[in-house]
């Protein structure tokens, strides 16, 4: 067995013959729900709504479940990211639609919600199904630009499974654009990002379009 350090702190651990295993954590960010409490109520004050108004006694825990619902949405869960050896030799395209995609725009703090397509044609490796959607949460529970997101996606699963091509498109409505502001209801932003054969191959660039806008679903 050998042990490999990544640049981003993950360990990948290769044995002959069985998965290999890619730790991934969150970068240590301490939470302190206090201090985020008392500037939820900071927060509001200033908004004028004030929580502890003796007339309004349903505010009372709104700091609180502020504060507890943005540590949430900015927390990911750890994983290990696991692939195996394509002993089948599968070389056709491997894709997962409508991945859940629920974030927060960095520039105010509102949500974005969505979905993610998620493809690539496998070289030496297969990747556990399951370690996609939970690679696109990873990089999801932090502030983002939909485009950022969508680019290191990518480039994190190419850089994991090294396959021969990735694919990735994120579908997705932003509260920042449809609550305030311009106020389109009903909008939706695309962003996608190609590695690979399905970037440099017209036909499989085709093809991954297509199943990813498929409207029969």
């Amino acid at each position: 067995m050998t042990m490999t350090a990544l640049d981003d702190g993950g360990v990948l651990e290769v044995r002959t013959g069985a998965p290999q295993r890619v730790r991934i954590e969150p970068a240590p960010q301490p939470v302190d729900l206090v201090a985020a409490e008392q500037a939820a109520r900071l927060f509001l004050k200033a908004l004028g709504v004030d929580p502890d108004a003796p007339d309004a006694p349903d505010l009372a825990r709104t700091p609180r479940r502020f504060a507890e619902a943005y540590a949430e949405l900015m927390s990911a869960e750890p994983f290990d990211f696991t692939t195996f050896a394509n002993s089948e030799g599968y070389d056709e395209l491997v894709l997962i639609r409508d991945i859940p995609v629920q974030s927060l725009c960095e520039h105010h703090l509102l949500p974005f919600t969505g979905v993610a397509h998620v493809a690539y044609l496998p070289a030496d490796r297969v990747v556990g199904l399951s370690k996609i959607p939970r690679m696109v949460d990873h990089y999801a529970r932090r502030p983002q630009t939909q485009e950022r997101l969508t680019v290191q996606i990518a480039d994190a699963l190419a850089a994991r499974l090294q396959p021969r091509g990735i694919g990735v498109v994120v579908e997705a409505a932003h509260t920042c654009m449809t609550l305030r502001g311009a106020r389109a209801t009903g909008s939706k932003t695309s962003t996608s990002a190609l590695r690979g054969i399905l970037r440099d191959d017209a036909r499989s660039r085709a093809e991954f379009f297509a199943l990813a806008a498929d409207r029969t679903r």
